[in-house]
Parts: structure tokens; C-alpha cells; sequence
């Protein structure tokens, strides 16, 4: 039998999907441990910041709009984390903001101890509600890479007297969600 044949046959857990979550964790660890956590989650956060401007762009194309509305941007967040097989769900709600649960990781075991890849989450749900709606405050409150078993992540959707107390990253948008 051919070298080739028994490898085939090896019962190795390796494919395109686990590689690149892995990949992407040992990116994080190796960016937390030469230049710091902060550092990092800076390079991380530029990332998102890009991604989110993608997704945002799909949507807005797909649903043929200029901007989404408030409800808009919170459905969006929600399909976007199910299509990336992430389990993101409302906890609480008001017109000043939103508190997302969320029990499955697109990253999965992987995010556990690389709470700067939650800087992903922060810039895509940033971005897009900032772009749509002008402002967005991200908190991530709890997160499963620092080992809680779920998410909490409180969005702001404008500025307000508890935005400003609540410690999280804020966002501003362009011109189209301005409105």
C-alpha cells in the first residue's frame, strides 16, 4: 500500500475550516505575546474594522437600501453570527441599545484565552451600526474567550448618559448613517 493511500486512511482531524480558526489563534497568541494584548486587539480591531465595512456593503446591496434602520442593523447582526455558525440572540432591548447573548462561537474552543479576537465582534457589530445608524458603543461584558460560557455584548446604538459611564469602544460613522 502507497504511502499516499495510508495517510488518506489516518483518522487526522484536518480540514480548511479548523485549519484557519487555528490559524487565526495562533496569529492572536503570537500578536498578544510579542507586542501585548493591547497592540494586538489594536491589529485585530483594523481587521474587523475591514470585515464589518464588507458585511455592511453585502447587506446594504442584498436589501437594496442606503442605510438599514435601528431593526435592520440588529437582524443583520443576527444573520450575519448564524451564517458564521455563531449563536447570537437579544437579551434585552431598548432604542438606545441592545444586549446580545450568545452561546456558540464561530472561532469555537479556539477563542478560548485570545479575548484580543473578540475585537472581531466589537469592529463588525461596530462598524455596521455606526455606518447605519451614526454612533455605536460596543461592550463586550463577557466573553467566552475569557472563559465565561457564553457572550454578553452590549451595543449602543446612540450616545447617551449610560453610554458614556459604560466602558467599551466607540464608533463613528460616514456620511450614509448620518441620518
Amino acid at each position: 500500500m502507497s504511502t499516499k493511500n495510508v495517510l488518506s486512511e489516518l483518522q487526522i482531524p484536518l480540514e480548511r475550516d479548523l485549519f484557519l480558526r487555528t490559524l487565526i489563534r495562533e496569529l492572536a497568541g503570537t500578536l498578544e505575546d510579542v507586542v501585548g494584548f493591547d497592540e494586538a486587539a489594536g491589529y485585530i480591531s483594523l481587521v474587523g474594522q475591514n470585515i464589518g465595512e464588507w458585511i455592511n456593503n453585502l447587506y446594504i446591496r442584498e436589501l437594496a437600501v442606503d442605510a438599514l434602520s435601528a431593526t435592520q442593523v440588529i437582524n443583520v447582526l443576527l444573520d450575519l453570527k448564524s451564517r458564521i455558525q455563531g449563536d447570537f440572540f437579544v437579551i434585552e432591548q431598548d432604542e438606545n441599545k441592545v444586549v446580545l447573548g450568545n452561546t456558540t462561537c464561530p472561532f469555537t474552543d479556539k477563542v478560548v484565552g485570545r479575548p484580543s479576537i473578540c475585537m472581531v465582534t466589537s469592529n463588525v457589530f461596530g462598524v455596521i451600526i455606526a455606518e447605519n445608524l451614526g454612533y455605536a458603543k460596543v461592550v463586550l461584558q463577557e466573553t467566552i474567550a475569557q472563559g465565561h460560557k457564553c457572550c454578553r455584548v452590549k451595543v449602543y446604538l446612540k450616545p447617551s448618559p449610560e453610554a458614556d459611564t459604560d466602558e467599551g469602544r466607540e464608533y463613528f460613522g460616514t456620511a450614509r448613517g448620518s441620518h
